[in-house]
């Protein structure tokens, strides 16, 4: 059996398409979706975002359960300009398996083999990634791999960190992230985001323009894990 997670839902949605006999549960209180991929079997987490919330429900769903493998995807934010927009990124420093080793290849997708970096708050200025950069020598951040890799690690779980490129220095978040996310509630707060376009208007075009960044950066990310799971 094979776990894929991700923060949230609008990381994963593309990927339960290809889900066959997909059904959701609960197991120890936290939600799953599982399915099937090419006569494999597939259970997907979604973590949330964050330390607090991403170790409760890791630590739950590798209870009572074997993996032969968990592979950690989701969206990253580049810390430099080398990675664009749709990238994807295996994280060399958290990932316990070697594809060579397995006879798997990405020599068909963009790939980018580097460190990446879990922070504790989503980055909005530029200069505090370049800082980051300078500082860890990392490509990338998100939020959650560091917390997952640990939890593999204790259970003796195989694990691959695969993310995609969905903002960049240059192309950054188009609108404060306090505004885009709210932490405490784990979900957009639309109130507060349409209160905010209706004073800043040229915001509404950003939001556009990144929804389709997203929707491409999450297809290629899925496209990328099927690819994966089909060679496994």
């Amino acid at each position: 059996m094979i776990a894929v997670t991700f923060a949230l839902p609008a990381e994963s949605s593309e990927l339960l398409r290809h889900l066959r006999d997909r059904t959701g549960t609960e197991r120890n209180g936290v939600r799953i979706v599982r399915g099937r991929m090419d006569d494999r079997a597939i259970e997907v987490l979604h973590t949330g975002v964050g330390e607090k919330v991403c170790r409760q429900r890791v630590e739950t769903f590798l209870q009572d359960q074997q993996f032969d493998l968990l592979i950690s995807a989701g969206f990253a934010g580049a810390l430099n300009d080398e990675l664009q927009v749709g990238d994807l990124l295996l994280a060399k420093n958290f990932s316990t398996i070697d594809l060579n080793e397995r006879g798997l290849s990405f020599s068909s997708l963009p790939i980018r083999i580097a460190d990446l970096l879990t922070v504790s708050a989503v980055i909005d200025s530029s200069d505090e990634r370049n800082r980051i950069a300078r500082a860890s020598g990392a490509a990338a951040v998100d939020m959650e791999t560091e917390f997952i890799a640990r939890a593999c690690a204790e259970y003796g779980v195989p694990f691959l960190s695969l993310r995609v490129i969905t903002d960049t220095p240059r192309e950054p978040f188009p609108v404060p992230t306090k505004v885009l996310f709210d932490m405490e509630r784990q979900q957009t707060d639309y109130r507060q985001l349409s209160s905010y376009v209706l004073k800043n208007p040229a915001a509404l075009w950003r939001l556009i323009r990144f929804g389709i960044r997203v929707a491409h950066a999450r297809k290629a990310l899925t496209e990328a894990i099927v690819g994966l799971v089909s060679h496994l």
